[in-house]
């Protein structure tokens, strides 16, 4: 998503991106690793809502913001949250770097009525200097997703928005009881869905709408069901997808990598190795089904989508 800090050019003291999200398929929100200048920033207000959490070694700062003047030290995983249309201002004593976060108002109400938390109690609010070893989890998940050579199908990252709408807003869910695994026919209609669309990004809200439930609630209910986040299930059907297509020797691998969903032909490979011990090479010469490692159970076992 387009954030005026992101586009800002590197002179005249300006923050500096080093990373971002552009490029990777997030669609609603959005992230950055910034390097900062010491000196004054005034921060224009925005349509989406803002988090920036410190990065590194401590750095005195004064931040003016809603009325409100704070003065502090800024220590690693500190989180300021800045909700959309407000301005802000920050003084920063040393050059100092920042995860910028970016999500839409309408990612946000999304993700809040799913939640079936009641709007006028569930909103991102004004916070600064907090310090929450969760939002801190999901911040450096978020930063490793941009600095990996290869990152993770863009459910991973909506997945980590979603957790991070989930512990910013205020008001607790009320939940009703229900199903702890999705029905056979519904399971059957999401798998033979993302079968059917591997070539192509699928958002969890799409794949939650088949079977009529909020997205948080078909998380679990698919985790429950197949024992794996959503989006570890989607790379490893595409990781089958492109082995199949490999052994029949009719294409191209990078003719593969786009048939099976992967963004280019080293996406592809990465994944493969990962998941199966092979290179994409080592898999087509092999002209066997069988016999190679499946290596994915354990990798990646935090990420959830």
């Amino acid at each position: 998503m387009s954030d005026p800090i992101l586009a800002a050019p590197a002179d005249n003291g300006v923050p500096v991106s080093l990373r971002s999200s552009r490029g990777l398929g997030w669609r609603g929100f959005g992230a950055s690793l910034l390097e900062i200048r010491a000196g004054t920033y005034r921060i224009p207000a925005a349509e989406h809502h803002r988090i920036g959490v410190h990065i590194g070694a401590p750095v005195r700062a004064d931040c003016v913001c809603d009325g409100e003047r704070v003065s502090r030290i800024q220590a690693h995983g500190d989180v300021d949250v800045i909700p959309a249309g407000l301005p802000g201002q920050w003084t920063d004593s040393a050059d100092c770097r920042i995860l910028h976060i970016a999500l839409s108002d309408t990612f946000v109400r999304r993700t809040v009525e799913q939640l079936e938390l009641k709007p006028s109690h569930a909103q991102i609010r004004r916070r600064l200097q907090v310090r929450d070893p969760r939002l801190q989890h999901i911040a450096w998940a978020m930063a490793a997703e941009l600095e990996a050579e290869d990152a993770s199908d863009p459910l991973y990252a909506e997945s980590l928005c979603t957790a991070l709408v989930a512990r910013l807003v205020d008001g607790q869910p009320v939940f009703r009881e229900r199903r702890r695994t999705l029905a056979p026919k519904a399971a059957a209609r999401v798998i033979d869905y993302v079968e059917a669309n591997l070539d192509r990004r699928m958002t969890l809200a799409e794949l939650a709408a088949l079977v009529s439930i909020s997205v948080p609630h078909f998380k679990v209910l698919f985790r429950e069901t197949l024992g794996m986040p959503v989006h570890q299930y989607v790379v490893r059907r595409r990781v089958e997808r492109a082995k199949t297509l490999l052994l029949e020797g009719r294409l191209s691998i990078s003719q593969i990598a786009l048939e099976a969903g992967f963004a280019h032909q080293s996406h592809m490979a990465n994944w493969m190795n990962r998941v199966l011990g092979a290179t994409p090479t080592e898999i087509a010469r092999s002209g066997v089904r069988g016999g190679l490692r499946l290596a994915y159970d354990g990798e990646d076992g935090g990420k959830d989508a």
